[in-house]
């Protein structure tokens, strides 16, 4: 795991000082190694920072060149394939000089070019690709968008990197906000790609490459991605070819795929280990890597005191089942605030998943001691794992509801505020069954009452997932937003619901945020993650699966199966939790002047860009000091 950056310059005036200073930003990126590139004639300059994973040695320093001198390139990632790619490479008369998969990678754009290359690797990886000859410069990133890629014009400038902080460096640099970016922002809680915070700057997204040639454009000229895989093939690649198999066949050929793609995520030349919550998704990752290591893998988890949000109990039980060798930490509530003055630096750009606090402390607990961590993301989006999967499912019935009657019924529901239903619910509780008494009723009724006007699937999947789903009430400037999904695609019509917003979620939720946030969590301290359910071989059998093996029962079934294969039910079976923080505690709280501080009135007038009167309303009812604030269906 690496950081790259670099710069062409229209002009052809680039300096090695410049790039040095943008590749020095992302040290954290790349402690052990670093080095620049420079070409005066064609005005192109590379920068690298190395961690070190694969091949130890100076053999796998970046800027690496290729035999022949014809490309450089600058490489963030791993190549899971490598050494079979080498192997088929070596039949054909190459040599190879060193053991890194960057120089395999090189080896393998020379003989097949860019995109089949990108067709035949198997691994998360972004890299920059100069061809001497061509006078072309290649952007590229991984399918799932595991590793970040950002590219843009400043001025005469083609700038790229890694991290926006890189960007920034160079003198061109305007850092001009965009506006309609962070409208989308105050929608998502992300800002999703294209976009970036800044005008002019853009998100490579996933599964796709650019190139472009500096000298023979004009600055500015929008760039169009070309992608060398797409989800939306996947899905009706699944559909013309299903699996036919029984239910426990579809268990079995799961856990074997995984079993393997997780083998070759544990090849490092540095000590490895993995996050462990104690839920389905971690709990599958660490018990194959046990079945597949002789010695106990090593565990990381971090626990709260405060119940709610504490899973490092049920992560200690799987962990002692397994055997692994674990560490845990109890953080206090101070230890996790002091993390949030970091959160500017270490992501970039607006960034407001809360979990990227704990995900930023289990990465530092794991970096003590390992260099390389597998995490169970992606299990969710691929299996079915969300509530709003399920809500899918029933909302289709409800949409066959006219819509007057919708109408009255979220009239009905919004005519309270949630602790009001709440203390209703509180005082029926004795006449109601148990499977019934349902945690935060009034969220729960208010969320189900915006989802009534929708009239599609998509749109279903924007008021599920936004936070403010109308930014332009407060974000004059940042026009109307709509649900944001990579390109348009056509929704097969024997698909589910549920399987849409998988799919929704799969492009936009998990590269966006999921993805970032340990990204940059992890990065930040140096520690490399890898993520076996994303590999694009799990994707893709995922895709081929009924969705009756998927959503059936709590959902994830098929994956509850092969868990279950190597740990008791008992142990992992519960209410989903999620990684989270008491923020809501810690806003009425020791946060409150903070928080007052930076949505004061006067400030948000002066920096001018949201519109006051709705953002002190919505401070107001929702973090009072006497945490009988509340939500309303309007706000969403």
């Amino acid at each position: 795991m690496c950081g790259f950056t670099g710069y062409i310059s229209q002009q052809g005036n680039v300096d090695a000082a410049i790039c040095e200073k943008m590749a020095k930003s992302l040290q954290h990126r790349g402690p052990d190694d670093s080095g620049v590139w420079i070409d005066h004639q064609d005005g192109v300059a590379l920068g690298h920072r190395r961690l070190s994973i694969q091949d130890l040695s100076s053999l796998g320093r970046q800027p690496m060149l290729s035999s022949s001198g014809r490309f450089v390139i600058a490489f963030n990632g791993e190549i899971y394939n490598f050494l079979v790619l080498r192997k088929e490479l070596e039949g054909l008369g190459i040599r190879f000089y060193g053991n890194s998969d960057t120089e395999v990678l090189l080896a393998a754009i020379e003989i097949w070019g860019v995109e089949n290359s990108l067709k035949r690797l198997v691994g998360m990886f972004a890299f920059a690709l100069w061809d001497k000859k061509k006078k072309t410069l290649t952007l590229a990133r991984d399918r799932l968008g595991e590793k970040p890629l950002y590219y843009g014009w400043q001025n005469d400038n083609f700038l790229f990197g890694s991290e926006l902080k890189a960007l920034r460096q160079h003198p061109s640099f305007s850092g001009q906000l965009d506006l309609n970016a962070l409208g989308r922002y105050l929608q998502y809680n992300y800002v999703p790609a294209p976009k970036t915070i800044y005008a002019g700057v853009n998100k490579l997204v996933p599964g796709s490459y650019v190139q472009i040639a500096p000298l023979s454009v004009n600055p500015g000229s929008p760039l169009e991605p070309i992608a060398y895989w797409q989800l939306e093939q996947v899905i009706r690649s699944g559909i013309e070819n299903p699996f036919t198999g029984k239910d426990t066949e579809a268990v079995e050929g799961l856990n074997n795929l995984l079993l393997e793609t997780i083998r070759d995520k544990m090849i490092s030349d540095v000590p490895l280990g993995a996050f462990l919550s104690g839920g389905i998704d971690s709990s599958t990752v660490v018990a194959l890597m046990q079945a597949t290591s002789s010695r106990p893998v090593k565990t990381f988890t971090i626990g709260f005191n405060e119940g709610t949000y504490n899973e490092a109990a049920h992560a200690l039980r799987v962990a002692r089942y397994l055997g692994t060798d674990h560490t845990e930490l109890y953080v206090s509530a101070e230890q996790a605030m002091d993390v949030i003055p970091r959160l500017p630096h270490i992501y970039d750009e607006p960034f407001a998943d809360s979990s990227q606090i704990p995900s930023y402390l289990v990465a530092e607990l794991a970096k003590k001691n390992v260099t390389v961590a597998l995490s169970g993301d992606g299990g969710d989006e691929l299996f079915g794992g969300y509530n709003r999967h399920f809500l899918a499912q029933k909302w289709r019935k409800v949409s066959h509801i006219p819509p007057l009657a919708r109408k009255v019924v979220r009239s009905i529901l919004c005519g309270a505020a949630p602790k009001t239903w709440d203390s209703l619910f509180a005082i029926a509780a004795p006449i109601i069954p148990k499977k019934y008494r349902l945690n935060m009723l009034g969220d729960r009724l208010h969320k189900f009452a915006s989802i009534l006007p929708c009239s599609n699937t998509e749109e279903l999947y924007s008021v599920l997932t936004s936070f403010w789903l109308h930014p332009e009430d407060i974000c004059p400037g940042c026009g109307k937003t709509h649900v944001n999904y990579t390109g348009q695609y056509t929704w097969p019509m024997n698909k589910e619901p549920a399987e849409e917003m998988m799919f929704l979620d799969t492009i936009n939720y998990l590269p966006d945020d999921i993805l970032v946030k340990m990204d940059r969590a992890a990065m930040g301290v140096s520690l490399e993650t890898r993520i076996p359910f994303l590999d694009h071989r799990v994707v893709e059998y995922a895709w081929q699966l009924p969705h009756t093996v998927k959503l059936y029962g709590a959902g994830k079934w098929v994956l509850r199966q092969v868990l279950h294969k190597y740990v008791p039910q008992e142990l992992v079976e519960r209410p989903k939790m999620g990684f989270g923080v008491p923020i809501d505690r810690w806003l009425r709280g020791p946060l409150r002047d903070w928080a007052e501080e930076l949505l004061a009135e006067s400030r948000i007038r002066r920096e001018g860009n949201l519109n006051p009167i709705p953002v002190r309303k919505k401070w107001k009812n929702t973090f009072r000091v006497d945490g009988t604030g509340s939500t309303t269906c309007g706000a969403f």
